[in-house]
């Protein structure tokens, strides 16, 4: 291919001082817009980059990269990612090799944000008509006619629109991001593992490294001096800090300044280049969510994802404060009839809760993770809940039940089970279940099913070993305690029996920590 002598108007290589002032900012060496040269012409490299070599656009200067045939600039895109303007010659190792380019690189690369400008000087190969309508190209340029304020021209409209088309996709990937965050954010169960999740998710989406996450109650975020805001989350430099902000030698007099003015402000905001979120929550008072820019210029985009995200962490967190008082309502409710029934058949209450904290023990030993443990725990005071429907003849009779009392005392497993199974909680099924199977043994003699194996509860089982132990270990109107060494030698005896033999193992390979509860928690 012949040189085109009409490449450049030499009369026009000054440009017009004409750039807007949006376009204004100060010259940012490390930032430059890369701009790809694929034409088969040394000259035309070297003319453009004579050309352009003083151009800025938002404060950044250009970086060229050269191609001198279609594929050399396939090859070049796949390994640039950033590249944001392709000057593209029609004409190179073949008629059509500009052409390919262009199909190679929005429908194998899948790139559609870099902008595609289309420089030929044989239009004849090329229609213009056509390529537009046919190809994703974004300008159409006869070299003939290219003067160098028409390619400065270019190459600015060219810039801007790559500008924006980032922005969009940055948004859009931002969006996505706060969209699956907050789904995420939305299953967590506790205020410092949401806290924690929050800090995870916003360093994510900002590119940061450093925050901190503080809550406080009412009194305590509009007047921070009369009670200190207590920090329930950290990251990055300040993962040190897990107490108050007055604790937290990393947060500079500066910071800690802000916090109160941004709790006068009532909304989040950027100071300089740090981020501090204000988030209300009508159940517990406010949050705040302090994140340091390290320098960083953020755009108006940056804090609108912000307070878009920071809207939802709004509704999650009293979501996790509501659900946490039903829960905590359960909790108590189960704790105190379990009371009630200790109380009624002249037990002390300490036998529900040292049943619980060994049946926790034996659950996180046999590898129930720490929802089902939890669940285990809190229900395990229910497991003797049916006694209440026991007659006191029976239930406070000193010695021995005949064969017809005995019948009835063994009721009291279907009496709970039907007391607690209407109920749609978890925790009060887990507690129907566990009052129902709960005198269920291994070998399938227990009763009121007469299950075995494992056709019983993991819980049921559980509570079997645990109640038996304490209850022989534990002084009742029927018979006086029974030595550790006693119950534990009875355990042994009826190993495969009554009990689920593994679970047996694990009670006295955590023995240490069961002894412990019983001296933590003994009898009057």
């Amino acid at each position: 291919m012949t040189t085109d002598n009409n490449l450049f108007d030499e009369d026009e290589l000054l440009f017009a001082e004409e750039t807007p002032a949006e376009d204004e900012s100060p010259f940012d060496d490390e930032k430059k817009w890369k701009i790809l040269i694929v034409d088969d012409e040394e000259d035309v490299h070297s003319t453009t980059r004579l050309v352009l070599d003083d151009f800025q656009f938002e404060g950044a200067g250009l970086e060229f990269i050269s191609a001198y045939t279609a594929q050399e600039a396939l090859e070049i895109m796949n390994t640039e990612p950033e590249i944001a303007v392709i000057l593209l010659d029609v004409v190179m190792e073949t008629n059509h090799a500009g052409l390919e380019l262009v199909r190679n690189i929005r429908g194998e690369l899948k790139n559609r944000m870099v902008r595609i400008i289309l420089r030929t000087g044989q239009p004849g190969q090329a229609p213009e008509r056509k390529v537009i309508l046919e190809y994703d190209i974004n300008d159409y340029k006869h070299k003939a006619e290219l003067t160098a304020q028409r390619l400065f021209t270019s190459v600015l409209s060219a810039l801007r629109s790559y500008r924006d088309i980032q922005i969009i996709e940055q948004n859009r990937k931002g969006l996505k991001h706060i969209i699956e965050a907050s789904s995420n954010l939305f299953q967590q169960k506790s205020v410092n593992k949401l806290a924690q999740g929050v800090l995870t998710q916003v360093i994510s989406l900002m590119g940061l490294r450093d925050s901190v996450y503080m809550e406080g109650n009412g009194v305590a975020v509009s007047t921070p001096d009369n009670k200190e805001l207590q920090i329930i989350a950290s990251t990055g430099k300040y993962s040190i800090c897990t107490s108050s902000v007055d604790d937290c030698k990393e947060l500079s007099d500066d910071v800690r300044a802000r916090f109160e003015e941004i709790c006068t402000i009532g909304h989040g905001c950027f100071m300089g280049s740090d981020y501090l979120g204000y988030l209300p929550t009508k159940q517990k008072g406010s949050h705040l969510l302090y994140v340091e820019g390290g320098g960083r210029r953020f755009s108006e985009q940056d804090e609108d994802l912000l307070r878009i995200f920071s809207d939802n962490v709004g509704v999650a967190f009293d979501n996790i404060y509501l659900n946490q008082e039903i829960l905590d309502t359960q909790k108590e409710i189960v704790r105190m009839l379990g009371e009630v029934v200790e109380f009624r058949s002249k037990e002390t209450a300490f036998h529900v809760i040292r049943v619980s904290e060994i049946a926790r023990i034996l659950g996180m030993a046999i590898g129930l993770n720490q929802m089902e443990t939890d669940e285990l725990y809190y229900a395990s005071p229910m497991h003797d809940v049916g006694k209440i429907g026991i007659p006191d003849s029976i239930l406070l009779k000193p010695g021995k039940l005949t064969p017809e009392e005995l019948k009835i005392m063994r009721t009291h497993t279907e009496i709970g089970y039907n007391i607690l199974r209407a109920s749609n909680r978890k925790l009060l099924k887990t507690a129907a279940t566990i009052a129902h199977e709960h005198h269920e043994y291994w070998d399938g003699s227990g009763y009121p099913q007469g299950l075995r194996g494992d056709q019983i509860s993991i819980a049921g089982r559980i509570i079997c070993v645990t109640d038996v132990f304490d209850a022989l270990c534990s002084d009742r109107v029927y018979k006086e305690a029974w030595s550790v060494d006693r119950a534990l030698e009875f355990l042994k005896k009826h190993r495969e029996k009554m009990f689920d033999p593994d679970l047996v193992d694990l009670f006295f390979d955590n023995l240490d920590k069961i002894m412990e509860v019983r001296k933590r928690y003994q009898d009057e």
